[in-house]
């Protein structure tokens, strides 16, 4: 007898028991360790902690252009307004912050301390004509909004382009 006699998918006779795993103690097993690492994984895309995903790069962070200025709001639910850092360059807006959590509770027969730590950077590039000197952030229930308004020179810049139907 050869070795590959006693593979199933080395010969004709064995191309039946290849494509099916049923009752194959080594595909059942490579099924159930998939399934594992499967599971394993699909904990990292649940919701973790107060920034929303691992993957996600930081909280919730929405961009708005008006016609006279940039506004960033950024969500930071459970967070302090001390614990958030507000930086700007001519070239990009930075907001990074940290969150804290401690609970202990102490009663007859258990003693439970609870921490949670999360932090955050977010860098956001800012196009040419921002004023910066004159930008200005406000932090209310949760939302830090933080509004760049547009120079002189950039509002001026701008002109209407008439559509021509042909």
């Amino acid at each position: 007898m050869q070795i590959r006699d006693l593979i199933p998918w080395g010969n004709n006779k064995g191309s039946e028991i290849a494509k099916s795993d049923d009752g194959n103690p080594v595909f059942s097993l490579q099924r159930d360790v998939n399934r594992i690492f499967e599971d394993f994984w699909k904990r990292f895309d649940q919701p973790f902690g107060a920034f929303g995903r691992w993957d996600t790069g930081g909280p919730r962070t929405d961009i708005a252009e008006t016609e006279s200025a940039l506004e960033v709001s950024v969500e930071l639910p459970g967070i302090d307004q001390k614990d958030v850092d507000v930086s700007l360059t001519d070239s990009a807006l930075t907001i990074k912050g940290e969150k804290k959590s401690e609970q202990e509770e102490s009663k007859k027969g258990y003693h439970l301390l609870e921490r949670s730590y999360g932090s955050f950077y977010r860098s956001i590039p800012l196009p040419s004509g921002v004023d910066t000197d004159k930008a200005a952030a406000q932090f209310k229930n949760g939302v830090l909004t933080v509004t760049l308004p547009k120079t002189e020179e950039a509002l001026s810049r701008v002109r209407k382009i008439e559509v021509k139907a042909t």
